[in-house]
């Protein structure tokens, strides 16, 4: 038989390990909700500029959010365009056919942008002013990423623990 402190402890760790499953989903799937909210949000202000000078608001307001310039991207600022000319043809006429463009635009973003290190998702939880707190809770900024958030978290919220002098 198991003793108490045994079975407490693996279903302890069992539901820490889902907690942390899900609040790293929680984490990504809010941050391209975000993204996606922001890009709809921003692209509507911008619509009476025409498709193009819209696509050049957007990026360049997307790229200051983010603390990037252009240039320091320009393997993915083809892609950004092309996304954002997707969110403005879908503000200006919502359809699923240009509903279906922004998704294929958000893939070929994704297809150019993601590696093993970082993704989308992880450029708005990292970069991003907008940003919400939680966010870095969860899965920190690693270095050079939130150079303008210097109150930022260096680590997830449950390696947080007790006073050493509890666990005995």
């Amino acid at each position: 038989m198991t003793h108490m402190l045994d079975d407490l402890s693996r279903a302890a760790e069992r539901s820490i390990a889902a907690m942390q499953d899900a609040a790293r989903k929680a984490r990504t799937d809010h941050a391209a909700a975000e993204l996606t909210r922001h890009m709809l949000l921003t692209t509507q202000k911008f619509l009476d500029r025409g498709r193009a000078g819209a696509i050049e608001a957007v990026v360049s307001d997307w790229l200051g959010a983010w603390h990037l310039s252009r240039d320091e991207w320009p393997e993915i600022a083809s892609e950004m365009e092309t996304l954002t000319g997707a969110f403005y043809d879908y503000c200006a006429s919502p359809s699923d056919a240009t509903d279906q463009a922004v998704r294929d635009a958000w893939a070929g973003l994704k297809a150019a942008h993601d590696t093993p290190e970082r993704t989308l998702e992880d450029q708005m939880a990292w970069r991003s002013v907008c940003a919400h707190g939680w966010w870095g809770d969860v899965s920190p900024a690693p270095d050079g990423y939130r150079d303008h958030d210097e109150a930022r978290p260096r680590a997830p919220f449950w390696t947080k623990s007790c006073p050493p002098e509890c666990l005995g």
